[in-house]
């Protein structure tokens, strides 16, 4: 145990966030990175926030300027942008920011080109951290066409995973791939969700009712999607929709697949919505009958526990995150996303039979009652603290495999 280790979950602690995305960029990286940092000012604790600068909004920003969200620092790095999306680069004024935090952990959200560089930063500055697994790169590569890169993007990511004291999965499917890409010393931690501003109760809101016969003046079944359109997301899978009486689709969200969604799926006069927040996006759940995800490269899936809070029965791939969010026959169903016409199918099953519909989404508000952010976020700093216990690997060990991963696994 090094000097910076505590008594487990006793001491204010400083922690420093680094992460690839935040506001004001809306994904599931920064909604999680948000939710961390609610926790930890909940909990009395300090935090420095390392994040991307936003391209077109930098040049009107001192670069002297600190941000602030709550009562913390908000520091940016240079950023390029990338459909929309800021990549932050490995800017050497990271290291400089780290060293003067005094942060006794790093938690790197979804670390790549920046939080790789954190990461290797803390481990000389001999400050343990905890990376967070949340984007699949690789497989982002791979469905944009960049096959060739695919084993490249995986063997840096297992490195940068492999530095970190402890790496965190979101997912059993995603804790397998890091485990076969030899990234030691895994645990698994979910999300959690805020299940007083998602509930079945905003449905009887005279505002929801009026929300709803706007969508379907003749009662029809409202089906959802509820998510960032982007090609890795696979929106379009809801063409298979098409031709079904009885149904209006909804579409909540924004990114650079929005005009070719509405080329594409024209034939089912969609309603979108754009990107929603808040309150607007809690009654946006509450107006649905039932919520369908389309993308099968979920390592997590952040609106499926939405939608189960908000009591809709959920159908989305059985691939990814998904598979331990969903209960098939319980409180939803999951669907083979290499099969035509699978999503049409299990759609159709919940569209025909409204009483299962209406179980399915009491069962999925049961499942996630106990899944608040604070619980799950008093779960992160017990996941801290173990990094804390490791400390920082030593450089001539970190990746090796040291058989930890079996033990960091068994009890998470």
């Amino acid at each position: 145990m090094n000097a910076r280790s505590v008594e487990r979950g006793t001491s204010q602690r400083t922690v420093a966030v680094v992460t690839e995305s935040f506001l004001p960029t809306l994904n599931g990286v920064t909604t999680s990175v948000l939710a961390v940092l609610d926790h930890l000012e909940r909990r009395g604790h300090r935090a420095v926030v390392i994040a991307p600068d936003t391209p077109g909004i930098a040049q009107f920003r001192s670069r002297t300027a600190v941000e602030r969200y709550r009562s913390f620092d908000v520091h940016r790095v240079p950023a390029v942008a990338y459909r929309q999306f800021p990549v932050a680069l490995p800017h050497p004024v990271l290291d400089t920011i780290l060293a003067a935090s005094g942060a006794d952990v790093l938690h790197a959200a979804s670390p790549f080109l920046l939080g790789g560089r954190a990461i290797t930063a803390a481990g000389r500055l001999g400050i343990p951290s905890v990376a967070v697994f949340q984007t699949d790169v690789a497989g982002f590569a791979r469905r944009n066409g960049l096959t060739a890169t695919v084993p490249l993007v995986r063997k840096i990511l297992g490195r940068i995973h492999a530095g970190a004291s402890l790496t965190l999965a979101p997912s059993s499917a995603t804790a397998a791939m890091l485990a076969e890409d030899g990234v030691p010393r895994v645990a698994r931690w979910g999300r959690g969700v805020d299940t007083e501003l998602f509930h079945p109760a905003r449905r009887t809101s005279a505002h929801v009712r009026a929300l709803r016969r706007r969508i379907a003046p003749g009662g029809e079944t409202i089906v959802g999607y509820v998510g960032r359109l982007a090609p890795e997301k696979e929106v379009e899978r809801l063409a298979e929709l098409g031709g079904v009486p009885g149904i209006r689709v909804v579409v909540a969200g924004g990114g650079p697949s929005r005009a070719a969604l509405e080329r594409r799926l024209r034939h089912l006069d969609v309603t979108f919505t754009g990107p929603l927040r808040g309150d607007a996006l809690a009654d946006a759940y509450a107006a649905l009958d039932l919520f369908v995800h389309t993308g099968p490269a979920e390592t997590f899936g952040q609106t499926l526990q939405e939608a189960h809070a908000s009591g809709l029965p959920v159908v989305a791939p059985g691939a990814g995150g998904p598979v331990d969010l969903v209960a098939p026959g319980l409180d939803g169903d999951l669907y083979d996303p290499d099969e035509p016409q699978a999503l049409r199918r299990a759609v159709l099953a919940l569209h025909h039979d409204r009483a299962l519909a209406a179980r399915m989404g009491s069962a999925g508000r049961l499942r996630v009652e106990g899944t608040t952010w604070e619980a799950i976020g008093d779960q992160l700093l017990d996941h801290h603290d173990t990094a804390r216990t490791i400390g920082a690997p030593p450089a001539t060990t970190r990746g090796i495999r040291t058989g930890w991963h079996e033990k960091v696994s068994a009890r998470a």
